[in-house]
């Protein structure tokens, strides 16, 4: 094992000007007085308890690069457990030079102020095993922030996690290839800047019941999962900065964001949604780049806040912004998005001086016919969409500039201008009182929308335009808006993407253990066409020669430098595709952190599995006398039954928001699936995602049983299993809301 490089630390005086005397770390020490460590490597498993506690005040702890690391079982990610450092209870704390990893949480603080944390490496943390797959998701992957009053989020694991710490100030921290970065809980007035918070598979920055801190100059790229080149684009809550529940007042500034599941999302938080009161206010989102989300590049729901002068280039929406009130979104450069701006049910918005070029859909305001009965914010409040104020924006080749429906009190005035359009106004339930519109300049391609009124407005049929001008002329910000724009910090760092990093939705590459952050050799199926595999071939610079082939045909592109794109053809009737490389070249270190140095080689594969399967599935519903908990015999009966719906289906791969079929019940309906497979000797893991509950037979053996009423989740399974015919059997019940099965079979190389 390789570990990390260790960083030669600046050795500091205490307040009497005494150097501090070095120290070895001890599992389970306190520190209630300044001191410096030794620069070692500490194998420290937090087995009941913190490997470190720090109390009192005013001390500087400095770790002088030494390295904590728990991982002493040689675990993977997801059972890394325990906590490294503690600080509780204490008032100017200051901790240096710390490299801590492979635990659930690196460093907790609990009732801290004034705590500092610098120039420390927190990498290589927990982080969950993701199932989605490269052709489909697997819906045990989403996660959940909506609560935590009890310290939920800690389920996933922190670098930093921060509970009541007000005025923190955390600068040059580095955490890559964990899950969540630095997560806050009821802390404010505090500072983070400078960090880079890159590659995790959860949330970069993440606010809770935390109001008037400053996010700025963060590096806070490919904070991401559930993103599929080509396949889907979910996120599945993964954010570069998450804002959640009551926290109002904090700065964003100047960060970048990029790649992310989300690059902001902000939610009011339950207790806005059940009262109607309060929100995530007044928050400042600028000059921040929150390009290439597959979901949103800006999602703000029900609150008021600014977002100026951001930068939201390949989002699936630019600004999502349902029930947002009193918020203004301005000088913001949206391109090549699917849907510039969307708000549902907003009211009292202003939209101006933006920028829209490529965008299927610029502007699109609207409400619903019904709200959702479990809201206590719609019963308590008016959320009929109205009182928008358009000005100033450009829209540069976007295919429906406005897409309005069911809102009230458009004014779009004050020099608009719509280039090279299709069709200016899709409107929905029109209404010859709805828009105020004046002084706006039209360049369509053809003018499909009886709006505008061609005797108010000044219709232009040809005209040259170039990006840069439109773009310079309209991001010209108003004097009243400047005034709330935030200055740079002093020391602030330039955090705009690294050219070394390449920019686009087609760098964003997830495996199981979160996204791919190009240091490291690596081999990615591109496409797979009549049989025909084209793969990237990534990494470090430096020497690929494949080793292996297995259920493909030799190629004569056997060798040759990062990066590369090679083509193998699968072998007829083969299900099994197997390619090891070995790399020889720079210095690299693996997903895992630990170095590979140069000229030694070092292997690294691709395998992909279709054994085909002829799921034969019927459905049938249940009741309380056939009732899978209470009842089995009588529920397994049931497979007898004459079944309210029969299907084949090479895979199972199903998730239901109601009903499997028109003749079945949306909830309280039994899935029985049976398949007999031939397959090659060998070692096999079964993996199973199930809602509700689910027993898996092999052979007429129960190998899996999550026989219980639960939310989408996984279970395994190893089998050994001979060359021949086996019988695969499921049982499967819903009781109730989302249902889910999905199958994999996996061979074990």
């Amino acid at each position: 094992m390789f570990v990390r490089i260790l960083v030669v630390a600046i050795l500091f005086l205490f307040s009497n000007y005494a150097f501090a005397q070095k120290l070895k770390i001890q599992q389970g020490m306190v520190i209630n007085a300044s001191a410096t460590f030794t620069a070692n490597y500490y194998y420290l498993p937090a087995i009941d308890k913190p490997v470190v506690t720090i109390q009192g005040e005013n001390i500087v702890v400095d770790f002088d690069g030494a390295v904590l690391d728990g991982n002493t079982e040689q675990v993977s990610p997801d059972r890394y457990n325990g906590l490294a450092i503690l600080i509780k209870d204490s008032k100017n704390v200051t901790i240096k030079n710390l490299y801590a990893r492979s635990y659930r949480v690196a460093l907790m603080a609990e009732n801290v102020e004034g705590l500092v944390i610098e120039n420390s490496d927190l990498s290589y943390n927990y982080r969950q095993r993701l199932y989605s797959m490269r052709e489909r998701e697997d819906l045990s992957d989403w996660l959940s922030y909506h609560q935590n009053e009890k310290d939920e989020w800690l389920r996933y694991g922190a670098a930093i996690y921060l509970k009541d710490c007000n005025k923190a100030n955390i600068h040059n921290v580095r955490i890559n290839q964990g899950q969540n970065g630095i997560m806050l809980t009821r802390c404010n007035d505090g500072l983070f800047y400078n960090n880079d918070i890159r590659f995790n598979s959860g949330i970069g920055i993440g606010l809770y019941r935390s109001s008037r801190n400053k996010v700025m100059h963060n590096r806070l790229d490919w904070n991401v999962r559930g993103y599929s080149h080509g396949f889907y684009s979910r996120g599945q809550d993964s954010a570069a900065i998450l804002c959640y529940e009551q926290s109002n007042d904090n700065v964003f500034a100047y960060n970048s964001a990029t790649h992310s599941g989300d690059g902001f999302f902000l939610w009011a938080g339950q207790s806005t949604m059940d009262t109607g009161e309060g929100g995530c206010n007044n928050n400042m989102l600028y000059a921040n780049d929150f390009s290439h989300s597959p979901t949103n590049g800006v999602e703000v729901t029900f609150s008021s806040n600014q977002i100026i002068g951001n930068r939201l280039d390949e989002c699936t929406y630019g600004v999502w912004g349902g029930y947002s009130y009193k918020t203004l979104i301005a000088g913001n450069r949206i391109t090549n998005c699917q849907h510039g701006i969307a708000i549902e049910h907003g009211q009292n918005n202003t939209i101006a001086n933006n920028y829209f070029a490529d965008n299927q859909t610029g502007v699109w305001l609207w409400q619903r016919k019904e709200q959702p009965t479990d809201w206590g914010y719609a019963q308590n409040r008016d959320v009929m969409s109205r009182d928008y104020n358009l000005w100033r924006n450009a829209f540069v080749s976007v295919k429906t500039p406005l897409k309005i429906a069911g809102t009230r009190k458009v004014i779009i005035n004050d020099n608009n201008e719509f280039y090279h359009f299709q069709q200016l106004l899709q409107e929905e339930q029109p209404n010859e009182n709805r828009f105020l519109v004046k002084n706006n300049v039209y360049v369509p391609e053809q003018l499909t929308s009886t709006f505008p009124d061609r005797e108010k407005n000044r219709l232009i049929q040809e005209a040259t335009i170039t990006d840069t001008t439109v773009f310079e002329q309209v991001l010209q910000l108003p004097d009243w808006v400047k005034q709330k724009i935030p200055a740079p910090l002093p020391d602030g760092i330039d955090a705009s993407l690294s050219k070394d990093h390449p920019r686009g939705r087609r760098y964003m590459l997830v495996n199981e253990w979160g996204p791919y952050n190009f240091e490291y050799p690596a081999i990615w199926l591109r496409e797979l066409k009549d049989d025909l595999f084209t793969f990237d071939i990534m990494g470090p610079q430096g020497e690929w020669r494949i080793i292996k082939y297995e259920g493909l045909e030799k190629t004569s592109e056997s060798s040759g430098s990062m990066p590369a794109t090679i083509s193998l053809r699968r072998k007829a009737g083969s299900h099994l595709a197997v390619l090891q490389m070995e790399f020889k070249g720079k210095t690299f270190v693996d997903q895992w952190g630990y170095f590979h140095q140069s000229g030694n080689p070092y292997l690294f594969s691709f395998q992909y599995f279709d054994q085909p399967f002829n799921w034969q599935v019927k459905w049938v519903a249940y009741d309380e006398s056939s009732d899978p908990l209470t009842n089995f015999e009588a529920f397994a009966a049931l497979r007898e039954q004459i079944p309210l719906h029969v299907q084949s289906t090479p895979q199972l791969a199903w998730r239901w928001w109601g009903a499997p079929h028109e003749k079945v019940p949306s909830d309280k309906f039994a899935t029985f699936a049976n398949a007999t497979v031939s397959a090659p000797a060998g070692k096999y893991r079964l993996t199973v995602t199930s809602d509700d509950g689910l027993k898996l037979y092999v052979d007429g053996n129960l190998l899996i049983d999550h026989w219980d009423i639960h939310e989408p989740a996984v279970d395994e399974v190893i089998v050994d299993l001979h060359a021949g015919e086996h019988r695969f059997e499921i049982y499967h019940f819903d009781a109730g809301g989302l249902a889910t099965i999905d199958f994999r079979m996996t061979p074990i190389p």
